[in-house]
């Protein structure tokens, strides 16, 4: 394609387009300057004819939700991340409540502590964070899968199960939640 969507309007029109090069400057384009209520548009490319548009679509939700639209919070949210990535889940739960206190409505930093919590193994308040992030964010996958996670290390393969097929039936591309669901079904 010569030129990608020129604003809004344009990508919302192109990103159902035949062309699925058109669909997917759509989708570069609302993942780098959507807003929450564009979700719901990537959410239909999950299931889009196109193995790549699928994927796109999927990372360019996450990258949608990370965006909180506050470049104190994005940089809270890095600083979180890296604490995160090197094990220092303390700090990193510091970091994301502080996000959470400044910016609540932002679903992203609730699904972060829940990530964080999960990690240090602090799990029923990782459940309670997820629980957050889907009353700001219902279709998120990565916090619905989480609970299935979590459910697993709590030994309840019956709640696990139930949280994995939610995940799937918002974004059917998880192979690795589709993977878990037929290891829990097996036993």
């Amino acid at each position: 394609r010569a030129d990608p969507p020129a604003n809004r309007d344009q990508a919302i029109a192109e990103i159902r387009d035949p062309d699925a090069a058109n669909r997917v400057e759509a989708i570069v384009w609302l993942a780098n300057h959507g807003t929450m209520a564009d979700t719901e548009r990537l959410q239909e490319r999950l299931r889009d004819d196109s193995p790549f548009v699928r994927a796109l679509a999927e990372r360019g939700l996450w990258r949608l939700w990370s965006r909180s639209g506050n470049s104190e919070i994005d940089q809270l949210m890095a600083r979180g991340a890296e604490q995160m990535e090197s094990e220092h889940l303390d700090d990193a739960i510091s970091t994301f409540t502080e996000v959470i206190r400044r910016r609540p409505e932002f679903a992203e930093g609730w699904n972060k502590r829940a990530t964080a919590r999960y990690l240090a193994g602090e799990y029923r308040d990782s459940i309670a964070d997820c629980v957050e992030v889907l009353k700001r964010n219902p279709g998120h996958f990565g916090a619905l899968s989480g609970l299935g996670q979590i459910y697993l290390r709590l030994d309840q393969p019956e709640h696990a199960l139930a949280w994995f097929r939610k995940a799937l039936e918002v974004n059917p591309n998880l192979t690795g939640v589709e993977s878990v669901i037929e290891q829990i079904e097996e036993q």
